[in-house]
């Protein structure tokens, strides 16, 4: 199966220490995965840097170029990084799926109007398009964002912690359409804490504390002593510490990534 997504010896770093030390590996192409490990592991940081929003100080992110070409890559960040306060329409918000049909002031109308309302139908918010976010629930929210996803309609979509602080019956819902979105052979990729849930629902894992620890089929990649590994490598790690210097990196790599940092330390 082709790749959708590679990393190639990625380090992120903040303030001269590495977030993310050189890590290494392929997402398939219809793929669903989640990326665990200990907190302050560095799982939100590559998922940011796999959406363009962080910068790759070493190494590069590759995508398939149809994909990449088409900017068919859709991330939700978490909901705590989601400012309510501005005065948006349960409408405008999905249409932000569509934006690059109808611009950032287009009128809201026709087949775009019809997907919209599909999506709200799918995460059962039909009705609710004149609603101010900021009189929603946290569930509804999510919904609400989960069906701006579903507007997009991205070969590749990347979930930051997609299930914090939702109810049972919410959560059971978006995993239903996180299912669907597998079944259509979309690859997915999501930052999860619930090791059950990732069992029980995601067939790859990524588990990582900074460097990477394993990666693979998920009933393999959770096996105790790859967690084990995951905390003690975590705990060892200090803020303060020195980087390492891997001389030609960028150079030794092929292909054109489809974004990448400059060759700093890592």
């Amino acid at each position: 199966m082709p790749a959708a997504l590679k990393l190639i010896d990625v380090t992120i770093a903040y303030h001269g220490h590495p977030a993310v030390h050189h890590v290494s590996g392929a997402f398939e192409k219809g793929s669903l995965t989640a990326i665990v490990g200990p907190n302050g592991a560095g799982k939100s940081t590559l998922l940011s840097a796999m959406a363009g929003l962080t910068r790759v100080n070493q190494g590069a992110i590759e995508f398939d170029q149809t994909d990449a070409q088409h900017h068919q890559i859709a991330f939700l960040r978490q909901l705590s990084g989601i400012n309510q306060d501005f005065p948006l329409r349960v409408l405008e918000v999905v249409a932000m799926g569509a934006w690059q049909e109808i611009g950032a002031w287009g009128a809201i109308k026709g087949a775009v109007l019809t997907r919209i309302e599909a999506a709200l139908a799918q995460v059962a918010m039909e009705g609710f398009e004149d609603r101010l976010i900021d009189e929603l629930s946290v569930g509804q929210l999510q919904r609400v964002l989960f069906a701006r996803l579903i507007v997009q309609d991205a070969p590749i979509i990347l979930l930051d912690e997609p299930f914090n602080a939702l109810d049972a019956t919410t959560t059971t819902d978006l995993l239903k359409i996180i299912h669907s979105w597998h079944a259509d052979g979309r690859t997915v990729v999501a930052v999860l804490h619930d090791l059950q849930m990732v069992k029980d629902h995601f067939p790859r894992t990524l588990l990582m504390a900074r460097e990477l620890i394993d990666w693979g089929n998920t009933v393999d990649v959770l096996a105790t002593a790859n967690l084990a590994r995951a905390q003690a490598n975590s705990l060892a790690w200090q803020d303060t510490a020195s980087w390492c210097h891997v001389p030609g990196t960028l150079e030794a790599m092929n292909g054109k990534s489809h974004h990448h940092g400059a060759h700093d330390h890592g």
